[in-house]
């Protein structure tokens, strides 16, 4: 049956959901509410969306499933905004707000009145892009999409809205909102406050110690790449998961007291424990696994720093669609840097795998 989808927020996951609803339902309406007109034009003029508005209100009463794809206080304003709207019997309420308790919350306290299903839902996946511009149909494949019930979820809620995202490929992952919100703060909360933690102490180190602005390469660059994330966004997100964060934090502050305990001890076998651990537990961990925050596969060349290397071996990798390339060493001529290329899909990388294997007499790595 033909359904009419309300994307409100048409930036990089909004829109991106709105072309991974058509992939899978071609036949369904798709709508639009983005309050910059220059994502409702690019939207349009793409056929990411059939029709766009800039008020909230427009499209609401015609609406079999609206997804919230705003900042969370955004968010949680329209959900109070839509419980003074005239919407369809049984439609479905949901958002992709990367906190979960404080959107639940505020969905189970506004909307209760109505005959309105709501489940919370957070897609794992982005991109340094924005805006409609940015719109991906593959952006979700291999990621999870969390989706966390509510007191108005319905039996036949979640089958019906995992088989209207059919066309996205994610993996679905039912889990309760608060028990979202805690592992999120220590897998990626956490992560973005330490980054930028790292990049401040760096920052004011160097005004004594100029060498440090030259010398942050390797493991510091990987590790503060994330602080380059969007602040706005992020504030929001401590603002409404506050008590786990402040718990992670309280935790790492343990965690650091400890390791400088054992330096300060000259502890050499527990300071070579505290590193084996991390190793091991490292390797434990699903990081390199698909369906994490960041979804891609990676494929490491060893390089010479030699003219013309790189447009090389992208010229014999053309066809084959490349998310991001990054060279993780500066060159010498006398020695190899690596080349990350990474791709969207498994695919991708194994044939792009075997065309520089067969091809090149570079060493190759799978990460």
């Amino acid at each position: 049956m033909t359904k009419t989808i309300y994307i409100v927020g048409l930036g990089l996951i909004g829109s991106s959901l709105a072309l991974g609803i058509r992939r899978g339902h071609p036949d369904y309406r798709i709508v639009g509410y983005n309050r910059g007109e220059q994502s409702r034009q690019i939207a349009l003029r793409e056929g990411i969306v059939d029709e766009a508005t800039d008020d909230l209100s427009h499209f609401a009463a015609e609406a079999d499933v609206i997804f919230l794809c705003v900042p969370i206080r955004q968010t949680i304003r329209f959900l109070e905004e839509l419980s003074t709207l005239p919407l369809k019997e049984q439609v479905i309420v949901t958002d992709t707000g990367s906190t979960k308790k404080a959107i639940v919350e505020a969905a189970e306290t506004y909307l209760s009145a109505g005959k309105i299903s709501f489940v919370g839902g957070h897609p794992m996946a982005g991109s340094h892009k924005t805006g409609a511009i940015a719109a991906d149909v593959h952006l979700f494949e291999n990621a999870y999409y969390i989706l966390t019930p509510s007191r108005l979820t319905q039996l036949d809620t979640i089958p019906c809205l995992q088989e209207i995202l059919s066309g996205l490929h994610a993996r679905f992952i039912e889990i309760d909102a608060g028990e979202h919100d805690r592992v999120t703060s220590q897998v990626s909360h956490f992560p973005h406050i330490l980054a930028s933690s790292l990049i401040n102490q760096a920052g004011a180190y160097r005004q004594d110690h100029p060498f440090t602005q030259h010398f942050a390469a390797g493991g510091f660059r990987d590790m503060t790449r994330i602080a380059e994330s969007e602040p706005g966004m992020w504030t929001s997100i401590l603002l409404t998961n506050r008590s786990s964060i402040i718990e992670r934090l309280e935790e790492f502050r343990k965690r650091l007291k400890h390791v400088q305990h054992i330096i300060e001890a000259g502890d050499g076998d527990a300071i070579w424990q505290f590193f084996d651990q991390g190793r091991k537990l490292r390797k434990e961990m699903e990081i390199h696994k698909r369906a994490g925050v960041d979804s891609f596969y990676d494929l490491f060349i060893n390089i010479p720093d030699q003219e013309d290397t790189i447009l090389r071996i992208l010229e014999l990798l053309r066809g084959i669609s490349v998310v991001n390339i990054r060279i993780n060493e500066d060159n010498r001529s006398d020695i190899h840097g690596i080349l990350q290329i990474t791709f969207k899909t498994k695919g991708d990388l194994e044939r792009a795998e075997g065309i520089i294997r067969n091809q090149t007499s570079y060493q190759v790595f799978v990460d």
